[in-house]
């Protein structure tokens, strides 16, 4: 769309850091966790200590030969050097691969057969516990981030390489390379250019930049490996915002940070902000100075924004809800403010951005779409990717006249506002909408922390819930809450950490029902 066109030089990764530390030297960014890589840094690291880093690192993958157009996939354990090591293998040229920590040796082993033989980052823990001994013929050469392995190099080993310049690419070359959720089966690999980024880059960058002062922290906890980081991280720091970087997102942790630095913007996942619900009654005010609560990734349940929102004691505090997907990036949003209450239409989810995304709904049956009829959701935007690594015709399939499908239904209102209803895979006959459901159900029993509707093995909606502290279910406060709700099974109770996950923590629902209907013993 035009104005993500205009002036764009792309997103250019390899020179993020140089960059940001030009503009702000002394600024800084906390981290909850050391760095693998370089663990001398400690937790509070300058954008110039960072740039340096990146520099120092891109020269170590220089001397063993990682060239310009390579594929370099980087599977390590969970860390913000995740991300780090992306840009340090932009600035050779090469196209970082970033593959989840989430994910089992034998997918990694069939994505490193998708990229066709690139260089691989992983470390000790992952060779000796996960990864099978295939990924060293899968691979050209085996680097360590950390530790020691045979038949591997490790990346310590080759500090004091020299320095060498920055490699730029074509604005429409591959600049990055991220997978899907993986929840409907083995992940896709969506190929990204400089331009798709920046196309992303910009309007996100405009609702920040207007939300809060340049002065007030940004808090991130978003998978290392999601692409969203690669729009979130690079608006803070290029903004000149302090930046916050959770790999944790436990809420005792969380609570004594923002304690000590409290954010003014918070990016994360739904499903931590659900987490992080109890932090709203901490006496200490760790969400206090919030002005802005972002999220993406999966539909975010009222009850969870008017909770968070009642924990801020900025004015006009917002919780702002974008829609999106992997392959194309933010395409709609909306904004909720306390006047919406606990109980407002989560399925709203906003309009596109001007000049910037499209959206229409396209009928299934011929007959006009409506609640009661939706349609297939199909976007426009120039941040989509470019294709599937290796599975080209796959991605072609989901166009249409230029409009990408996202998989999911829903409808529009006569003022524009996109409601999102369902995942076209997670339809249940007979449930207009299993995401209306949940947000019901949400905000009528507090003691949840996840509820999921599924179809059962007869066809049936089943409702999958998750309890605080595993606390039983209350019968009399269930059958209340669903009088009014379509025709549901008895709920099935879990602990919340046994839900199959992606790395942005959405619940595999496919999975769900698979082990539901497998029984007790899967």
């Amino acid at each position: 769309m035009f104005l993500q066109r205009i002036g764009s030089k792309g997103i250019r990764l390899g020179t993020l850091f140089d960059r940001a530390a030009a503009r702000h030297p002394a600024n800084f960014v906390v981290l909850d966790h050391d760095l693998d890589i370089a663990p001398r840094l400690g937790r509070r690291v300058t954008l110039t200590e960072l740039a340096d880093l990146v520099d120092d690192f891109a020269a170590r993958l220089w001397s063993v030969r990682v060239r310009p157009g390579d594929h370099v996939v980087v599977h390590k354990s969970d860390g913000f050097d995740i991300s780090l090591l992306a840009c340090a293998v932009a600035r050779t040229g090469a196209v970082p691969v970033l593959l989840s920590p989430k994910l089992d040796g034998a997918t990694v082993a069939e994505l490193l057969r998708r990229v066709g033989r690139p260089f691989l980052i992983t470390d000790q823990g992952k060779l000796e516990q996960h990864l099978p001994a295939e990924v060293f013929g899968l691979s050209r050469k085996v680097l360590l981030a950390s530790g020691e392995y045979g038949g591997a190099t490790s990346l310590a080993s080759l500090a004091g390489a020299g320095r060498v310049p920055a490699v730029s690419m074509p604005i429409d070359h591959p600049t990055l390379i991220t997978h899907t959720s993986g929840t409907t089966g083995t992940p896709k690999l969506a190929v990204h250019t400089g331009m798709s980024f920046q196309a992303r880059y910009r309007p996100q960058a405009t609702v920040v930049g207007g939300a809060v002062r340049r002065s007030e922290p940004v808090a991130i906890h978003v998978s290392f490996v999601h692409s969203r980081m690669f729009t979130a991280m690079p608006i803070s720091i290029l903004q000149g915002h302090p930046l916050i970087i959770l790999r944790d997102d436990d809420p005792g942790t969380v609570g004594e940070l923002f304690t000590q630095i409290p954010p003014g913007f918070i990016e994360a996942h739904p499903n931590t902000f659900l987490r992080w619900e109890v932090l709203a009654d901490d006496p200490r005010g760790p969400l206090a100075n919030v002005k802005y609560f972002s999220s993406t990734f999966d539909a975010i349940h009222p009850r969870t924004v008017n909770t968070l929102l009642k924990a801020s004691r900025r004015r006009g505090r917002r919780f702002a809800q974008a829609y999106g997907q992997s392959e194309v990036g933010p395409i709609a949003a909306r904004t909720y403010s306390l006047g919406d209450g606990a109980d407002f239409n989560g399925r709203c989810v906003g309009v596109p951005f001007p000049g910037m995304t499209g959206v229409r709904v396209v009928s299934r049956d011929g007959a006009p779409v409506s609640k009661e009829n939706p349609g297939f959701i199909e976007v426009r935007s120039d941040g989509r990717i470019v294709t599937y690594l290796g599975e080209h015709q796959r991605w072609q399939k989901q166009v249409h006249d230029g409009w990408w499908r996202m998989g999911d239904l829903g409808y529009r209102t006569r003022w524009g506002c996109l409601h999102l209803l369902d995942r076209e895979v997670d339809e249940i006959p007979g449930v207009q909408s299993t995401l209306e459901i949940e947000d019901k159900l949400f905000t009528r029993l507090p003691e949840l922390v996840e509820v999921i509707i599924i179809p059962g093995p007869d066809g049936r909606a089943v409702p999958v819930v998750c309890t605080r502290e595993d606390a039983p279910l209350h019968d009399m406060a269930w059958k209340a809450a669903v009088i009014d709700l379509p025709a549901l099974a008895d709920p099935v109770q879990w602990r919340l950490e046994d839900l199959p996950q992606t790395a942005t923590t959405k619940i595999k629902r496919l999975e769900l029902a698979r082990l539901l209907a497998a029984g007790p013993a899967a």
